[in-house]
């Protein structure tokens, strides 16, 4: 039985006991009998079942905004519910989850020599817009800026959002908006950026962003991508709006998970699953999250996780260190309750959902599954 000895923050040594995954799974089984709780017979994923959710049950079935909650497991689904009269086959706008799907996209375009690679200026497809002297630094922005929200240009999200999204053009409104940050030195969301994305795919792949995304992701995974909303110049918004079901959302956090892979196919490339998830900026608004390419992260229950996030509680969380993705929808609408469910909504997640597996797991803390 192998011993592993871990130094915490406090400098002080300790030590613990590393059980293999079936003995833990015992040990597990043998806490849960005393606490009188009975497992199915022969079962070793019922350690995860949905008894081990009652919690998050509990405060979900109370929380008036949320539409549904589907857990997987080690490749599992082991919870699937519903809430305030959803179904399963009904879509939701998941708003900002968006970007993510932009953002393996583009990988895909890099890989088939569409796109150069992340270093690539946005010079390259927009030297007609940015012709200005005054322009030369906005040419020097990359795709990465773009994929990590380090344009530096001004935001056409929150105060500006209205504004932009009332104009004629979408794409030149974005690009005139004036630097407020060199390229790649800070974090400024914007919706703008992954337009511009879904823009610079138009251009590269000479298809729209839902023709290449049909052919590159939904084949591929068996999901049919519903049409959403166009700019006024027929580019399809980048990076909001979309429309899938929970069980889309579960395929595409699974085909992360599994490094890019889904039926049998290398779907997305490892290497630009494993890029996207490595933090390139911190939050402008948060201490302890990041921003990768497209996707979040920051730590719960002591795991690293990262997470594709919508407005109004659209979530395909991973925790690829468990082999656990979690999806959420809410309701997308403003309202005075929207923040205060956001916040119930990180709780349920962190501790009623990751804690309990992490915990059952034996990982509490450890970032790791050994």
């Amino acid at each position: 039985m192998p011993i592993k000895a871990r130094i915490h923050d406090n400098d002080q040594l300790s030590m613990r006991i590393q059980l293999p995954r079936k003995l833990r799974f015992r040990a597990v089984c043998w806490l849960l009998l005393a606490l009188g709780v009975t497992p199915a017979a022969g079962d070793e994923q019922s350690v995860t079942g949905e008894h081990l959710f009652t919690s998050a049950l509990d405060s979900a079935n109370r929380m008036p905004r949320l539409h549904s909650l589907l857990i997987s497991h080690q490749g599992e689904l082991v919870l699937e519910r519903y809430f305030n009269g959803r179904n399963p086959g009904q879509t939701a706008n998941v708003k900002s989850v968006s970007k993510s799907w932009i953002s393996a996209l583009v990988g895909i375009a890099i890989e088939r020599g569409y796109i150069d690679g992340l270093d690539q200026p946005i010079s390259a497809f927009y030297s007609d817009v940015l012709t200005a002297d005054a322009d030369a630094p906005k040419r020097s922005i990359t795709i990465g800026n773009l994929l990590s929200m380090q344009a530096g240009l001004e935001t056409t999200s929150f105060y500006n959002y209205g504004a932009w999204v009332l104009s004629d053009d979408w794409v030149r409104f974005a690009l005139q908006q004036p630097l407020q940050a060199t390229p790649g030195t800070r974090m400024l969301y914007s919706t703008g950026n992954t337009h511009l994305l879904s823009a610079i795919l138009t251009r590269a792949t000479g298809k729209s962003t839902l023709q290449f995304a049909r052919e590159v992701l939904g084949q591929p995974l068996g999901i049919h991508i519903e049409a959403w909303p166009t700019d006024p110049d027929g580019i399809f918004f980048g990076g909001n709006n979309m429309e899938m079901t929970p069980r889309q959302m579960l395929a595409f956090g699974k085909l992360y998970l599994n490094e890019g892979r889904a039926n049998g196919r290398q779907v997305i490339p490892e290497t630009w699953v494993e890029t996207s998830l490595q933090p390139q900026v911190e939050s402008s608004r948060e201490r302890g999250r990041y921003y990768g390419y497209g996707w979040w992260m920051r730590d719960m229950a002591g795991v690293t996780t990262s997470y594709a996030w919508g407005y109004g509680g659209q979530f395909i969380l991973l925790a690829p260190a468990l082999d656990l993705v979690v999806v959420t929808t809410s309701n997308s609408l403003p309202g005075n309750d929207r923040r205060s469910h956001i916040r119930s909504l990180y709780a349920v997640l962190e501790h009623q959902v990751v804690l309990p597996v992490a915990a059952a797991a034996g990982t509490t803390g450890s970032n790791s599954v050994d």
